[in-house]
């Protein structure tokens, strides 16, 4: 059976993108930081469906490089060989950056960027050694086209798709994919604060009139990290229903 380690788990994309690894025969290892209870609702619906046995969460704060090593140690252990890595947790900083603080810039990179430095150093071992792996990283449209009030946020967002540029250039001799996937507005609890104004206005600015649900961003990502993507690498794929065309 295939591993997937994938971060971010609690929120709206890490959960779907779980959700359809598990659906397709894959065993999720699933990193969450602090909503507890949305891991005890996916492990009920899992339940529910049989496929209970298929996930093993893992909690970890990933703006700390002592637990990002525990919860490795912890993966090391227990699994010998991770088919897939998805980096998909991440944090939002609305702030302009004359009010953004040295720590606040600080704690944005070190979540958006730093640990997936860390985190995949460590996978990257495992499927060096096994020469095969596909790693998917989570960037965002503000990755690609910056935003005003997210410049910290935009900036994390835009280093991980130079990051993932260079290390697909790094490691495909070793037969590893890695490739980025850039969501636009998703349904998801960190846009929970946009009004109903703001989403009828985005839906406006977008193509397909609709926002993303994160199915569409899950899809992707569970494509990437397939056997059907083998000759794909070094990409960065938005899905943003055309909005930032």
């Amino acid at each position: 059976m295939k591993t997937a380690l994938i971060t971010g788990v609690s929120g709206g994309i890490g959960k779907a993108t779980a959700k359809k690894f598990i659906d397709n025969g894959y065993f999720v290892i699933g990193q969450y930081n602090s909503n507890k209870k949305s891991i005890d609702d996916f492990y009920l619906e899992l339940e529910k469906e049989g496929k209970s046995d298929y996930f093993y969460s893992i909690k970890a704060d990933l703006n700390s490089a002592s637990e990002i090593s525990k919860m490795m140690e912890i993966v090391e252990k227990s699994f010998k060989h991770l088919s897939v890595l998805v980096n998909n947790a991440g944090i939002s900083l609305t702030k302009l950056i004359t009010d953004t603080t040295e720590s606040e810039w600080d704690k944005i990179f070190s979540v958006n960027l730093k640990s997936v430095y860390l985190i995949t150093n460590r996978v990257l071992k495992g499927m060096i050694e096994s020469k095969c792996g596909k790693i998917v990283n989570v960037s965002s449209m503000w990755g690609i086209t910056g935003s005003s009030m997210e410049v910290a946020y935009s900036s994390a967002k835009a280093g991980l798709i130079g990051y993932t540029k260079a290390l697909a250039k790094e490691v495909g001799y070793s037969n590893i994919n890695v490739n980025c996937v850039c969501p636009g507005v998703i349904d998801t609890p960190m846009n929970k604060h946009l009004s109903a104004e703001d989403i009828d206005e985005l839906k406006e600015q977008t193509p397909l009139y609709r926002i993303g649900k994160p199915e569409d961003v899950a899809n992707l990502i569970y494509y990437l990290g397939s056997d059907d993507a083998d000759f794909i690498t070094g990409q960065v794929i938005s899905v943003d229903g055309g909005f930032a065309l």
